[in-house]
């Protein structure tokens, strides 16, 4: 399997349906048996379960620190999408590769895979780690294990580059996000009755208002930050349940909101407002009616921002690498957050666009795949001198 294109090794990757809710080892296998091939060693981190895993391997020296190249395996569901190709099978058409996960982010992963040879035909004076992780598209989740373990050893890595698709171009931020769920239990009557019930629908409204005012509140021009688009922190509610029949008052409704907030801002503050006036106004009002009535926080899930300095060792390597300094940044989020917690400074610049990401027909143009093939023989060129 050595010396395969990186579309060649893309054609593998999407043969594996390595959708979040499912395993991805046999894609991990696939990654490690490839490595093994070409005499590179992988570590495994496995999830609790045992059914998925992150990998992560060195090139080139050991006793330094040095650039790892980092790219997700889970892709989003199919369910439901009108694909006009089959997207667990790689197709071409008109300069395009279709696919679930081409763009996001398999096109990268490949391109690095393809690699490999590259890497290990001159010897690097800087290692290059690659790094590859499950579930960041339900929260980031699987790749923090593997972040806990490089955070304590001694050669922890210099700079971290993820490949996430941003047509090639040099992406130092984006925000952080806070998705809750807001539960809200009251006391269900006969509607007639509705008085001597707690109506849950009632008061949940009430508090989505107060999350709209929040957000209003974070759109006012003193809080912006040019550089992002929208150019605030944005709060919203996107699913919400409840009631059982029109003629009940009803004693349940949940709903899930998010808070995509900006670098330097604390998205748990606007989990903390709305506990606040849960506790202060709504709750005094529901319990005189009943007593059991209450209503609760639970957090769904959480990453931070990222905000790498255009002056650091990592914008001037992917300076280098994409050929611009035009540093950008992204509206969705990565794991580069996770990785700059950890000491390791993160930049984004991969192959595609997130336009055709989580869509229908997903690609990314073999242009674009190319694209990164270069940029990652310029990167060997690098740490074999530096």
């Amino acid at each position: 399997m050595s010396d395969l294109s990186s579309r060649a090794v893309l054609e593998r990757l999407i043969g594996f349906a390595t959708v979040s809710r499912d395993s991805n080892l046999e894609l991990i296998g696939f990654i490690r048996d490839y490595l093994a091939g070409l005499g590179v060693e992988s570590e495994l981190f496995l999830n609790v379960e045992g059914t998925k895993a992150n990998l992560f391997a060195t090139i080139g020296p050991t006793d330094r620190g040095g650039v790892v190249l980092s790219g997700h395996t889970d892709v989003v569901p199919v369910d439901g999408q009108a694909w006009s190709v089959e997207p667990f099978r790689l197709s071409e058409r008109d300069g395009r590769l279709y696919g679930r996960g081409t763009a996001d982010m398999k096109g990268f992963i490949a391109s690095v895979l393809a690699a490999v040879p590259a890497f290990l035909a001159q010897p690097l004076k800087t290692p290059v780690h690659l790094a590859f992780s499950y579930d960041e598209e339900v929260g980031c989740l699987g790749v923090r294990s593997m972040l806990e373990a490089l955070e304590q050893r001694p050669n922890k890595p210099r700079l971290c580059l993820i490949g996430e698709p941003t047509e090639l171009k040099p992406v130092l931020g984006h925000k952080g996000k806070l998705a809750m769920r807001c539960q809200v239990h009251g006391a269900a009557c006969h509607s007639a009755y509705a008085p001597y019930g707690v109506n849950a629908i009632e008061y949940a409204a009430q508090l989505i208002g107060k999350l709209g005012e929040i957000g209003g509140e974070l759109a006012r021009p003193e809080h912006h930050d040019a550089r992002f688009d929208p150019p605030f922190s944005t709060v919203q509610t996107g699913v919400i349940k409840g009631g059982r029949a029109l003629n009940i008052v009803p004693e349940e409704c949940e709903f899930d909101f998010e808070v995509r907030a900006l670098p330097g801002f604390e998205a748990k503050v606007v989990a903390e407002r709305l506990q606040t006036y849960a506790e202060t106004d709504l709750l005094p009002r529901m319990r005189a009616v009943s007593e059991t009535s209450d209503i609760r926080l639970k957090p769904l899930s959480a990453y931070p921002g990222l905000a790498t300095s255009e002056d650091s060792e990592a914008a001037r390597l992917v300076a280098l690498l994409s050929g611009s300094e035009d540093f950008g940044t992204v509206a969705f989020g990565t794991e580069g957050g996770l990785f700059d917690q950890a000491g390791i400074p993160t930049v984004v610049c991969g192959p595609g666009s997130m336009d055709q990401g989580h869509k229908p027909d997903e690609f990314v143009s073999v242009m674009q795949l190319q694209g990164c093939d270069a940029m990652l023989l310029r990167l060997r060129d690098y740490l074999v001198g530096n």
